[in-house]
């Protein structure tokens, strides 16, 4: 399972090749005072395209406070993330592979009207507008963190409610087993699905247990405002204890099924990302160590590096969930 030793398919820059994160932001910071003067006009066209790529400014978006969650867990000592990094480093492949693709192209995808199907093996299917979904629980306030493969994590204070809440609507059926999530999928305003790469559109899945555990959050907002499409608006899934990439942005459907569902990097990837994806510092991702993240927004490249923790630090909340489980070999 960790020994195969074929080219992943999925491109890959070189590590020569990425820029460092502490200079990229910098070079943002740079070109968003630019574009607020009228020396913007004489930019290169690729430093105007860049500039265009800042992030939407935190006051632009609506409000979406919630209240501190009771939730154990949900209340992380840490400081979080500051908005301008949060907003402008991410993973969102419908956008692109390169980190700063998703706040470029996304603010041109319409996020309204929007509803989200959810179906299978339920008693009550049926279609929810993003309106009765906001209407359903009061929302909270949660302080997690987010740890992504490649070894890099942020802590992010999100606003929503637990999906159960939702899952507890529909009435699950004895035979559900575990939950699909399908996440929008629109040529027109997401560019990289014109690119190929993974099976679009991008799916993802959690054990039935997993799902309704308290801390997997149903997410509407960061920060206290509505989610930034960037960042999966208007309505995205947050499980704090897996990898970054199980947290699926924009759902378009949660469906509930009797077999593992097939997701988009277990197909694309197998020997590399796994149906569970734990955050585990003793399995290593083929090309990245897990024992070891460093935080964005905290000093860069220059910051020292913290000890991945078990289920990203969330053990005693989720450790229960998988008793008696090999989990080097359900990775």
């Amino acid at each position: 399972m960790r020994k195969h030793s074929g080219t992943p398919w999925f491109p890959q820059p070189a590590a020569s090749a990425i820029t460092p994160q502490h200079i990229f932001a910098e070079r943002r910071r740079l070109l968003q005072l630019l574009a607020a003067t009228s020396a913007t006009a004489s930019l290169s066209p690729w430093a105007a395209r860049e500039a265009m790529a800042a992030p939407a400014a935190m006051d632009k978006l609506a409000a979406l406070p919630g209240k501190a969650s009771t939730v154990p867990g949900t209340q992380l000592a840490a400081k979080p993330t500051p908005w301008d990094d949060a907003t402008s480093y991410n993973n969102f492949y419908e956008f692109g592979y390169d980190k700063a693709d998703p706040a470029r192209y996304a603010p041109a995808m319409p996020t309204r009207p929007w509803s989200v199907r959810v179906e299978g093996l339920v008693q009550k299917p049926g279609t929810w507008a993003l309106e009765d979904l906001l209407r359903l629980q009061p929302m909270e306030e949660r302080i997690y963190r987010l740890r992504c493969v490649e070894g890099w994590s942020m802590v992010i204070p999100w606003v929503g409610y637990s999906l159960a809440a939702l899952l507890k609507q529909v009435q699950p059926l004895g035979s559900a087993k575990f939950v699909e999530f399908v996440t929008q999928a629109d040529p027109e305003h997401m560019p990289g699905l014109r690119r190929g790469g993974l099976d679009w559109p991008y799916t993802e899945g959690l054990r039935l247990d997993e799902a309704l555990h308290p801390l997997t959050l149903l997410a509407f907002g960061m920060y206290g405002r509505v989610l930034p499409n960037q960042n999966g608006a208007p309505v995205r899934l947050v499980v704090p204890w897996k990898y970054g990439f199980k947290n699926a942005k924009s759902l378009v459907a949660i469906r509930l099924v009797e077999h593992m569902p097939a997701t988009a990097w277990v197909k694309a990837a197998p020997h590399e990302y796994g149906f569970y994806a734990n955050v585990n510092p003793g399995v290593p991702h083929r090309r990245w160590s897990q024992a070891s993240e460093r935080v964005i927004g905290q000093g860069g490249l220059l910051a020292p590096k913290r000890a991945t923790e078990l289920f990203n630090g969330y053990a005693e909340q989720v450790g229960s969930l998988y008793t008696g489980m090999d989990l080097k070999r359900y990775y």
